[in-house]
C-alpha cells in the first residue's frame, strides 16, 4: 500500500483502516523522547478526571498505548478499533493479566455499548480522519451516548497550522512549494489526515453539545524540534517536560502544538 493506492480507496472505513498498513501506530508515541511528550501530556490530563472504579471506553484505540497504560493502573477499559493492522498489534500485546476488553468496530457505530456505559471515553484519534462533517457529528454523538451524563469525554485533533511549519521544517525542504495547502488560506489538504483550525476545533465541539472543560497543546514543539529533543539527556528531558506541563494549557501556546486535547462534557444528558 502507498499513498496513491490509499487515495483511490472510496469507502472511508476502508480508507482509513488501510491507513495504518502505511502508518505504524503500534510505535508513534513510544519510539522517543519527543514522542513521548505527547503519551505523557495526555494521561496527565486524563488523570486529573478519573476516580478509582471508573470505566474506560477507548474509541479508535490505535495499537492500544493508553488503554495498556490505564488496564495496568487497575482500571477497567474497553477498547474500539477499526484498522486491521492496530487491532493486530493490539491483541498481540494482550496478556492473561492485562483486562482490556477489545473490539474491532467503528466510531460511529457504538450500538454494540448501552447508553451511560462509561465514566470516561477517550476519542484520541477518529476526528483525524473523518473527513465529513456528518460522520464527526455521528462519532462525537456516540461517544456523549455511551458517556455517563458526569462523566467527562476527551478529543483530540490535528492542528491545520502546526502542520505546515513541521511539513517545511521537518519532513520537506520543498513543501511550501507544492500544492499540499492553499497557499492564501494556508488550509492544508486532509489527506491522509483531516487537519483543523483551532477555532474549528472548539465550534465542532460546541455544535454537537460538548461543553468544553480544558484545552491543551498535546505535543507542543516536540514533532518540529525532535532532533534537538530526543538529543537531551534524561535529567534534561524530565525538565522539558516540566516545561511542557507548565505551557500547554496557556492560549497563547494551543496554536503552536501538532496535536490538541479537549476535555469536555456531554450537554444535555439526564
Amino acid at each position: 500500500m502507498d499513498f496513491e493506492a490509499l487515495r483511490k480507496i472510496e469507502d472511508e472505513a476502508q480508507r482509513i483502516s488501510a491507513t495504518y498498513d502505511i502508518f505504524n501506530e503500534d510505535k508513534r508515541l513510544n519510539n522517543s523522547k519527543a514522542a513521548r511528550v505527547e503519551f505523557f501530556t495526555t494521561t496527565a490530563i486524563i488523570e486529573r478526571y478519573l476516580k478509582p472504579g471508573n470505566k474506560i471506553l477507548d474509541i479508535g484505540a490505535g495499537a492500544g498505548e493508553y488503554s495498556f497504560y490505564f488496564a495496568e493502573n487497575g482500571y477497567d477499559v474497553t477498547a474500539v478499533e477499526l484498522a486491521d493492522a492496530n487491532v493486530k498489534a493490539f491483541r498481540e500485546k494482550l496478556t492473561p493479566e492485562i483486562k482490556i476488553d477489545l473490539h474491532q468496530g467503528n466510531a460511529c457505530d457504538l450500538s454494540l455499548f448501552a447508553d451511560n456505559s462509561f465514566d470516561i471515553v477517550l476519542v484520541l484519534g477518529p476526528l483525524y480522519h473523518l473527513s465529513l462533517e456528518e460522520d464527526r457529528a455521528k462519532c462525537i454523538s456516540e461517544a456523549k451516548r455511551v458517556c455517563k451524563p458526569n462523566g467527562t469525554i476527551f478529543f483530540a485533533f490535528i492542528s491545520n497550522d502546526m502542520v505546515v511549519l513541521t511539513q517545511a521544517f521537518t519532513y520537506d525542504v520543498s513543501w511550501l512549494k507544492g500544492d499540499s495547502y492553499d497557499k492564501k488560506s494556508f488550509k492544508v489538504k486532509d489527506f491522509p489526515f483531516v487537519f483543523f483550525t483551532l477555532d474549528k476545533m472548539r465550534e465542532m465541539l460546541e455544535q454537537n453539545g460538548i461543553k468544553i472543560l480544558n484545552e491543551v497543546a498535546s505535543d507542543g514543539v516536540s514533532e518540529l524540534l525532535a532532533d534537538k529533543i530526543n538529543a537531551l539527556d534524561d535529567e534534561d528531558f524530565a525538565q522539558y517536560l516540566r516545561y511542557h506541563m507548565y505551557c500547554c494549557e496557556k492560549p497563547e501556546m494551543l496554536g503552536r502544538s501538532n496535536h490538541l486535547l479537549f476535555a469536555g462534557q456531554p450537554l444535555g444528558r439526564k
